[in-house]
This record gives C-alpha cells, structure tokens and sequence, in this order.
C-alpha cells in the first residue's frame, strides 16, 4: 500500500496558494489519505522582488489555525488534520524564529531553505555570473550554516531544493559532487535529532528525481538516519498525494522500513 499521509501541504493560508483549505482535505479524502499535514510559509525577511513583496510569506497565523481546527473538527471521522508550518530559515532570524516556533502548539516544522544569503533560487538572479555547481554549492552550504545554528524543527525541508530552479534541474547534478557538504549536513541532522523529508514536489517542475535524490536518502539511511516524512509540496488539489506509490518503493530501496508523521511534534512511525 503507497504512502497514505502527506505531510507538507499549502493552501490559500500560503503567499503562493490560491486554493482554499476545504478544497484541499476535499481532494485528500478522495485520494485515499489518512492523514493530511498543513505546512503553510512563514518565511521572515524574505527580500522584495519585482514579483512579490518580501511580507508575502508572512503567515497569519491565528487565521490559519482557527480555519484548521473547524475543518478538523468537520472531518474528524474522515481524515487526520495536522497543524505544521514551513519555517524559512536564515542565519540573521533565528531569533525571531526560536520565538515563533514556541508561540504556537504545533505538531509538525520543517526547517526549510528558501533564502540563500538573501535571494530566492526560484528567481534566475540567484544563478547569475557563476556556474551552477557553485551556485548549488553555495545553497548547501547555507543549509549547513542554518541547522548549526537553529534547532527548533522537525525535519529539514527538500534539501536540495535548489536544484529545481537550476537551469538544467538534476540532469547533470548527483550526490557524489556534493558529497562532503550534504554528508556535513546530514551527520548535524542525526547529531541533532532531526529528520529530512522526501518531497516529490520536484517531479512537476521537470526534475526526474525526488528532493533529495535517491542517493542522498540512500546515505542518510546508511548514516543511520530513520526519521523520514513524505510530502507533495502541493499548492492545490492537483498534486496532493503525487508520485507517492513510487516514493514507497524508493525509500524500501534505500532501506527503510518505516516513515513518519509528526503529531504533538512526536514522530509516529507508520510501517512501509
């Protein structure tokens, strides 16, 4: 049976969401979920852009949270309803984040970076007059700068997230390339206690592969890591639950027995 619990989701709560919260569970239920996890953005200090204005990640919180806990109730025979957040981190907001993180009971954070020294990968400028192996390095290593210094998370988020905005994706991109930055982060997870997700959030945008890469989620295991959450990285009713009979059989590839989902930010571990 493919993984039934989604657990990194966005809905109109979101800067980058227009779909409504009703909608989304609506389309859960009917996919088969058991359990949906909300991970809406809170990104503090993301930079202004021609685009969009820096405060378009700023989550209102209480409205969220109130939407939720109706649905939740509304539902509560039908589906398992989880309040996450996604937090953005960044060296200059930890702060800021350690206070937000503890102002809300949440069940589930993902510690995700979206802002590498102050620009977004999604935006063509974060590549511009360099190489894309340095760009792609570069991301790494703010991850690495990040999870030393921040701790209040559950997992980390699509750790190579980068790689879906760069200009060939993950045709020419592997593991081995990398492989003393992403061992770095990876052994800083598992000093800490923290998990990474599978995001297949990836595969729409282009990329053949999950975030991370198989080979990645096959070292994490190898390192002794078991603590593995599954997420679409939906925006709308489209892609929640995409690619997740695949995402079962590649995380028994790479060793695991079991995946998690968070509640009351304690791991369950649900049998593959």
């Amino acid at each position: 049976m493919p993984i039934q619990s989604d657990c990194h989701l966005h809905s109109s709560h979101s800067g980058d969401s227009n779909t409504p919260m009703e909608e989304m569970i609506l389309a859960g239920i009917a996919r088969g979920l058991t359990t949906m996890c909300f991970t809406e953005h809170q990104d503090i200090n993301y930079p202004d852009s021609p685009e969009n204005p820096g405060n378009i990640f700023l989550l209102n919180t209480d409205s969220y949270l109130y939407e939720l806990a109706c649905l939740k109730e509304k539902y509560k025979n039908q589906i398992r309803l989880l309040f996450g957040v996604e937090l953005g981190l960044q060296p200059d907001i930890m702060r800021q984040n350690a206070i937000y993180a503890k102002s809300y009971e949440f069940d589930f954070i993902i510690g995700s970076t979206h802002i590498c020294h102050g620009k977004d990968p999604y935006y063509p400028a974060f590549f511009e007059g360099r190489s894309v192996e340095e760009a792609y390095r570069e991301y790494f290593e703010s991850i690495l700068e990040n999870i030393k210094k921040f701790s209040n998370f559950d997992v980390c988020g699509h750790l190579d997230y980068v790689i879906r905005y760069g200009t060939d994706k993950d045709s020419n991109y592997s593991y081995d390339k990398y492989k003393d930055i992403i061992d770095a982060i990876l052994e800083i997870l598992l000093e800490k206690g923290k998990g990474i997700e599978l995001n297949t959030g990836g595969i729409k945008s282009g990329m053949k592969d999950f975030h991370p890469c198989t080979d990645i989620l096959k070292r994490y295991r190898e390192l002794g890591g078991e603590i593995i959450t599954v997420g679409s990285d939906s925006h709308d009713i489209a892609h929640i639950g995409d690619y997740f009979q695949r995402a079962t059989e590649v995380l028994k590839e790479c060793g695991f027995r079991y995946y998690t989902v968070f509640e009351q930010r304690t791991p369950e571990y649900i049998k593959l």
